[in-house]
């Protein structure tokens, strides 16, 4: 394992055919992650069949990221493809619907835009590139003026800086789009826009009336949210720092530190975190990464980040590759430092018996030399618990459930293979390790630490660590 810090590439129109999804997977792509904001079901399902069929041909798990739009507010259609704005311009927003949108009109999807704004409020577009302020109100239109211009091209997202928006947690199109993607076996589901706890909690409830054990991800990318994270993070399985929007609707320069205290809880938690958003955002362009780029993404491994994110340098940018092989090659270098560094006391007070195992398993392996920690778990928990305490070796997880190594391919360090659990306990270890030397990550003599359940399977049960030889 040359890297624990996991990958999650979007696929679009830069790389959605098969023969460059094989190249990602090769370049170190560990999620592909689909973006619900734009294309057809059609279209996802053709990308889920490219991303397993590439999958078995590499012989390497990618999971399924399925990011729902969430409550989205975005303009229309625009004349022509794309519109000047220009400083000190005169426009009006309608929640209409407009066969286009002009430098004159602009349609707005969102219907209580009139009631949530009030004169002087700030309305920002297209990453906060373009910024009008209102000025007025015309019955339930808007009337604002262009303090920043630029070119606009069609949908492009709007946000409301300091407005709590009263839309829903999930729109008409996100449970058409659940629907979908629970019915093509995704591995997580990213939900958008996360305000509270409770919506999390509506996702959830939905998914799992449903027999789901799909791994729900908040996207944290509203300055309420992160009021509110311990609650959000105690209802969401991990956590998605989203630093476009966020840094949109709060100020800057509080995002990083948002995002490392953000880290650190999940950290605590051993709950997946994901930071995303411009990681590489030059490389769209530039087959060469910004010095600041690098850095930002070597932080957020240093921060502790379970995974980082490509969006547009893969959806479609011209070097989805290249960004791939950029990004691996700084986690690697940073992760030398990291290891260095971090060294989590493994004392203090236990929790649970799963945390008192992952503790003595992460411990022991320091302690003895050894070559990995492996575990036989039917959730995941006890793979991400141990992935938590960031071992300088890697984990390996065995289940005998499919979405379960489909969804630990976002944890740290950790690989997972799919096993029958067919075999008591004992029998199950000893094929676990015959699978690490049949695929040369062990050799004999090499110490391996295990953990497991008794009797298995033993779901939320694990309450065994031992060392072996092999």
């Amino acid at each position: 394992m040359d890297r624990r810090t996991k990958i999650v590439c979007t696929l679009g129109p830069a790389s959605d055919s098969e023969e460059t999804i094989r190249a990602l997977i090769r370049a170190g792509m560990d999620v592909a992650r689909l973006n619900f904001s734009h294309g057809t079901h059609d279209y996802h399902r053709q990308i889920m069949e490219r991303v397993r069929s590439a999958s078995r041909a590499e012989g390497r798990d990618v999971a399924i990221l399925q990011d729902l739009q969430g409550p989205k507010i975005r303009i229309g259609e625009v004349e022509g493809g794309g519109i000047d704005l220009v400083a000190g311009h005169s426009i009006r927003l309608t929640s209409q619907v407009l066969a286009t949108s002009t430098c004159d009109v602009l349609h707005v999807s969102y219907d209580t835009l009139a009631d949530d704004l009030s004169v002087g409020g700030e309305i920002l577009i297209d990453d906060g590139n373009i910024e009008l302020k209102v000025v007025g109100f015309d019955g339930r239109d808007v009337r604002a003026e262009v303090v920043t211009g630029g070119r606009l091209s069609s949908r492009k997202g709007v946000n409301l800086p300091n407005i709590r928006t009263s839309t829903p947690a999930l729109t008409d199109k996100d449970l058409a789009d659940l629907e979908f993607g629970l019915s093509q076996g995704v591995d997580i589901i990213a939900l958008s826009f996360v305000r509270e706890a409770s919506d999390v909690k509506q996702l959830a409830d939905r998914v799992r009336s449903q027999g789901s054990n799909v791994l729900i991800i908040a996207k944290i990318e509203k300055p309420e949210a992160v009021e509110c994270i311990d609650e959000i993070l105690a209802t969401a399985d991990g956590i998605m720092v989203a630093r476009g929007d966020l840094g949109i609707e709060m100020r800057l320069s509080k995002v990083p530190g948002a995002q490392k205290s953000i880290i650190a809880k999940c950290l605590a938690a051993a709950k997946p975190a994901i930071t995303a958003t411009q990681m590489l955002e030059s490389m769209i362009d530039n087959p060469r990464p910004t010095r600041a780029e690098v850095s930002d993404v070597a932080n957020a491994v240093l921060d502790g980040s379970d995974a980082v994110m490509l969006s547009g340098e893969t959806a479609m940018g011209s070097y989805p590759v290249r960004a791939v092989e950029v990004m691996r090659n700084i986690i690697v270098e940073t992760e030398k430092t990291y290891l260095a560094l971090h060294a989590l006391d493994p004392t203090g007070d236990t929790v649970d018996v799963t945390e008192a195992v992952s503790r003595s398993a992460y411990w022991m392996a320091a302690k003895v030399g050894a070559k990995a920690i492996t575990c036989l778990t039917a959730s995941g928990a006890t793979a991400r618990a141990i992935a938590r305490h960031r071992p300088h070796v890697p984990v390996y997880a065995f289940t005998d459930d499919h979405r379960v190594v489909g969804q630990l391919a976002l944890s740290w360090g950790t690989k997972a293979f799919f096993i029958p659990f067919q075999c008591d306990t004992d029998e199950g270890i000893s094929l676990v390790h015959d699978m690490l030397m049949d695929m040369g990550l062990a050799r004999e003599g090499d110490r391996i630490v295990v953990t497991a359940g008794m009797p298995l399977p033993a779901k939320d049960r694990t309450n065994m660590v031992h060392i072996s030889t092999l």
